[in-house]
């Protein structure tokens, strides 16, 4: 169905997605193809999602391979499946355990109740509050939006849990204002990317997790958005020199696949007993298939330090070529996590970027998120760069 006749109709779906008037019907690589045979650069990735590219070879044969096993089973059996993963990912973090489920926010959710019934089931201890930042994306949830430090995705929602404090991002002394005696866990982004690409100062998340040791309280990482290689390592918190007590992933997990995990240290493993979380879709057998390979092709290819040196590559051209276009304010980034901050809301230069066959996506209302995928060439980045330098001069002509 072509997108005129789409149009023409009423949708049956709830408008709670803007949607551009673009219809994809293939992709591969970097590349996507609309229905009117229109091809696009891709610099979203399906927000963050697809890091291998659209349709990458090894995950899809090893879909399709599964898909002629079995595609569902009930938590209540044994999971081969799930097994394979949680050891991977156990072998290539600083964490022991997981819980597979479906998105980030089921993710970050299950994080936040595992840190409190740690709290107060294994620690005895009445805590419950996790503490977070101003600024921050957690989920869309009812208690992932509370965590969530911005004002805009609650509106309506009210009343929203109780339990949550929201310190100052990159301000230690904030964070030591909103800890007290109920206070059970501390959750933080190690790039806040819905707000802007804003990278966490390494002192500050140093001594973040000094003060977590110091007040026995869990440690929380937010790597949905960042895990799996997108900031150059396969996990941001590498960089920092840190070990999260709770990791929580999903977006790059399984390649397109709906994959959301929750990963702890083993100490945790007493707070979650059977009936204390679950999920009926989690961890099914065709997401691990697609999340397995996912992860083994990372490793294999080694597509974390590729990202970090594409990402240092774009850096290098974006300042090459923005430096004296007068829009940009500034260019930062983390592996091939990156933000171009503007003077000026950034969605008209979306839209006519989008109309020229680049695909970006805002990060706050003034800047722009380059998010291409891990094998990304060199070439794309300089027919990215050069087709946002255009738009962006063109303005500044005006």
């Amino acid at each position: 169905m072509e997108l005129a006749s789409l149009e023409a109709k009423e949708s049956a779906l709830f408008p709670t997605y803007a949607r551009h008037p673009l219809t994809f019907v293939r992709g591969e690589g970097s590349r996507l193809w609309d229905d009117r045979g229109n091809v696009y650069l891709d610099f979203m990735s399906g927000l963050a999602v697809c890091n291998l590219g659209h349709v990458p070879p090894p995950v899809k044969q090893s879909v399709e391979e599964q898909l002629g096993r079995l595609w569902h089973v009930s938590n209540l059996f044994q999971s081969p499946q799930q097994e394979t993963l949680a050891k991977l990912l156990a072998e290539h973090s600083c964490t022991d355990l997981a819980f597979f489920c479906n998105s980030g926010a089921e993710a970050n959710e299950a994080a936040i109740k595992l840190a409190r019934r740690y709290a107060q089931r294994v620690q005895g201890r009445e805590r419950y509050e996790i503490v977070t930042f101003e600024k921050s994306f957690h989920g869309r949830t009812l208690a992932t939006l509370t965590a969530t430090g911005q004002d805009k995705v609650k509106d309506g929602f009210y009343p929203l849990p109780e339990g949550f404090a929201y310190a100052r991002y990159n301000d230690i002394e904030s964070v030591e204002a909103c800890i007290n005696e109920r206070t059970a866990a501390v959750m933080l982004e190690l790039v806040q990317g819905e707000s802007g690409v804003h990278p966490a100062d390494p002192a500050f998340v140093r001594e973040l997790a000094l003060l977590c040791q110091e007040r026995d309280l869990l440690l929380i990482v937010d790597e949905v958005q960042t895990g799996m290689g997108r900031t150059g390592k396969l996990f941001a918190y590498e960089h920092y020199g840190i070990e999260p007590d709770i990791l929580t992933l999903a977006k790059g997990l399984a390649s397109g696949l709906p994959v959301g995990a929750m990963l702890g240290k083993r100490k945790l493993r007493e707070a979650f007993t059977p009936g204390s979380h679950a999920s009926t879709f989690g961890g099914s057998p065709l997401a691990m298939a697609a999340g397995i390979a996912t992860l083994r092709t990372m490793l294999d290819e080694r597509l974390p330090e590729r990202a970090a040196a594409a990402g240092r590559y774009a850096l290098r051209r974006l300042a090459a070529e923005l430096h004296q276009v007068p829009p940009v304010k500034m260019v930062r980034g983390l592996g091939l996590l990156i933000g171009i901050e503007l003077d000026r809301p950034v969605e008209p230069f979306i839209r006519e970027l989008q109309r020229k066959g680049l695909l970006v996506l805002p990060g706050g209302p003034y800047v722009i998120r380059f998010m291409p995928n891990l094998y990304v060439a060199h070439d794309e980045i300089d027919e990215a760069v050069k087709q946002l330098a255009d738009v962006l001069s063109q303005a500044s002509d005006k």
